[in-house]
C-alpha cells in the first residue's frame, strides 16, 4: 500500500483575531514546505504527523556509513514524494565526509560534525537541502534562496549551492559579528553566490529575510530560504541523533544529548529524533550569554533579548530564535517571529524534556582550557558552550550513562581564540587550506528594508 504523504502546517493556524496576522489554515506538501520556504503569515511549516522510525531500523544501522541512516530518516519524511532510488542517490552525494564519534572517556563520547566542506555542522543539512531542492524545482522557473547567518549557515549554503544551475543564493551577516575566517568564507565564495555585510545584529538579518519573503513586490523571484526556518534544514539536522544512537547504544538504553543552541535547528532536529521514537532522556540546550530560552525555562515568561549579545561563540548570537516557535508548537503553545507569546506551552512538560543553561564568555574560555588540559581535546567556542551546559547538567541531575555532546565547527575557524587559550594554532582541516590567500569584499548595507529591497531588485534574476 502506498505511504500516504505528510502534509505541513503553518505555525501561525491558529492566531485568528491577531493584529498584522492572517493565519495561513491550508496544508502543502513537503515540495511546497521546502521550495517556498516559510509559510505565508511568516510561520514556519511543521508536518502534521511526525513518522515513527521502523522496529529495529536503528539498530541495524550499527557500523554502517552515516548516509545509510540519512536514507533511514528521509524515507519516513519523503517516501511518499522522492522516489527511494532518487532519495539514496541524493544523501549518499551529501555525506561523502567522515563524521567522528570521539570517546573521551567511559559514557562520554563527542559527535564531530565539523568535517564537511566548510567545517561546519551546517554542510550537514545544507548539502541535503541543496540536492534536494534541485530535485523538486521546476526547471523552468528559477529559484533565489536568501540565508541570513551569524556565522557558519551562510558558507555552507553556498558552497552547497555553488555552481547549482537555476538557483542563485544571497547570504546576509552582521559586520564585525563574524570571525576572520568566516568573513573569508562567506565573501569570496562567487558564481551564482552573494554575501551581503549588514550593518547591525543577526536578528537584523533575520527579519530583513522574513520581510522580503512577505513582500508581494518581490514574489516574482520566487524566494526561498535556506536557514533553519526551512523545515528542508530540519530534516537532515534528526540524522546526527539516530547516527550517533546507533552507534552507540546498548540496546534499550537512553541517552543524553547536549546540543549548542543559537537558532534551535539542531535541538530541533533532536526533539523530533526523539518524537520518532529514540529513547532521548534529556535535550540539553546550553546557549550563550542570550539568555532567553533558559530564563524562559526557569520563569514561565519569554523575553526576547534585543539587541542579541555579541558572544564569543558568535553563531548563537540569536536573541530570539526563529525555531522556538516550532518547539512551542510542539508543545502545545504559540510564539510569533516578533516574539510575542499567545499561548504558553505545557512548561512542566517541557522542563521534563529539556534542559537549558546559559554559558558565559568566561566559562567558555575556561571550558577550552580545562577540556584541553585534562582531555588534550581542543573544543572550538560553540563546542565549549555544549560541553559546559552538559557538566551542569550532570551536576544537577544523575542516570545518564550515555552522553553525547556535539562539536559543530572546527577549532581552525577560531585561531586567535584557541592561539589566546591554548598556546597553538588549530591545524587547518583540507576544505579551508586555501582560505586565507582567497580575495573578495562583500557590500555593506545599512540594516533597513528599504535599502535590502532595493538591492534585491537590482541584483536578483527573475
Amino acid at each position: 500500500m502506498k505511504t500516504k504523504a505528510i502534509r505541513y502546517y503553518s505555525t501561525n493556524r491558529g492566531l485568528d483575531g491577531v493584529p498584522g496576522i492572517r493565519p495561513f489554515q491550508g496544508t502543502v506538501s513537503f515540495r511546497e514546505a521546502l521550495l517556498q520556504g516559510q509559510a505565508p503569515d511568516e510561520g514556519l511549516y511543521m508536518p502534521e504527523t511526525i513518522p515513527s522510525l521502523p522496529a529495529d531500523s536503528v539498530p541495524a544501522l550499527k557500523g554502517r556509513p552515516y548516509a545509510e541512516a540519512a536514507l533511514l530518516v528521509a524515507r519516513a519524511f519523503l517516501e511518499a514524494e522522492v522516489g527511494d532510488g532518487d532519495l539514496r542517490r541524493i544523501v549518499e552525494d551529501s555525506y561523502n565526509y567522515p563524521v567522528p564519534l570521539e570517546k573521551v572517556e567511559e559514557g562520554l563520547f563527542i559527535l564531530r560534525l565539523d568535517r564537511g566542506p566548510t567545517a561546519s555542522f551546517k554542510d550537514f543539512a545544507a548539502r541535503m537541502m541543496a540536492r534536494l531542492m534541485s530535485f523538486l524545482r521546476d526547471p523552468d522557473q528559477r529559484l533565489n534562496v536568501l540565508v541570513a547567518t551569524s556565522g557558519d549557515t551562510g558558507s555552507a549554503v553556498g558552497e552547497a549551492f555553488k555552481g547549482v544551475a537555476g538557483i542563485g543564493v544571497t547570504i546576509l551577516y552582521p559586520r564585525g559579528e563574524v570571525s576572520g575566517r568566516q568573513k573569508k568564507q562567506l565573501d569570496t565564495i562567487g558564481g551564482n553566490i552573494r554575501a551581503i555585510s549588514v550593518d547591525g545584529k543577526f536578528d537584523d538579518c533575520q527579519n530583513l529575510v522574513k520581510q522580503a519573503f512577505a513582500d508581494p513586490c518581490l514574489t516574482r523571484f520566487n524566494l526561498t530560504s535556506a536557514n533553519s526556518i526551512n523545515f528542508g534544514r530540519i530534516l537532515p539536522q534528526i540524522v546526527y541523533y539516530v547516527y550517533a544512537y546507533a552507534q552507540l547504544a546498548e540496546k534499550g538504553g537512553d541517552i543524553v544529548f547536549s546540543v549548542p543552541s543559537g537558532n534551535f535547528g539542531d535541538a530541533l532536529g533532536c526533539e523530533y529524533a526523539r518524537r520518532m521514537g529514540l529513547p532521548v532522556r534529556r535535550l540539553i540546550m546550553p546557549t550563550n550569554e542570550n539568555d532567553e530560552f533558559p530564563r524562559f525555562l526557569e520563569t514561565g515568561i519569554y523575553r526576547k533579548v534585543s539587541p542579541s549579545r555579541a558572544s564569543l561563540s558568535n553563531a548563537m548570537n540569536v536573541g530570539h530564535p526563529s525555531n522556538l516557535a516550532r518547539f512551542f508548537e510542539l508543545y502545545g503553545g504559540t510564539v510569533d517571529r516578533t516574539g510575542v507569546v499567545h499561548k504558553v506551552p505545557d512548561l512542566e512538560a517541557m522542563r521534563g524534556r529539556i534542559f537549558s543553561v546559559s554559558v558565559s564568555d568566561r566559562e567558555t574560555r575556561e571550558t577550552i582550557r580545562r577540556v584541553h588540559e585534562r582531555y588534550g581535546v581542543i573544543l572550538e567556542p560553540h563546542g565549549a558552550v555544549g560541553w559546559k551546559g552538559l557538566e551542569v547538567y550532570r551536576e544537577r541531575f544523575d542516570g545518564a550513562r550515555l552522553c553525547v555532546c556535539l562539536e559543530t565547527a572546527h577549532p581552525a575557524k577560531f585561531p586567535d581564540e584557541i592561539t589566546d587559550l591554548l598556546g597553538i594554532v588549530p591545524d587547518l582541516p583540507d576544505s579551508m587550506k586555501d582560505l586565507d590567500g582567497r580575495t573578495g569584499e562583500a557590500p555593506v548595507l545599512a540594516a533597513d528594508y528599504g535599502t535590502f529591497k532595493r538591492y534585491l531588485m537590482d541584483h536578483l534574476l527573475a
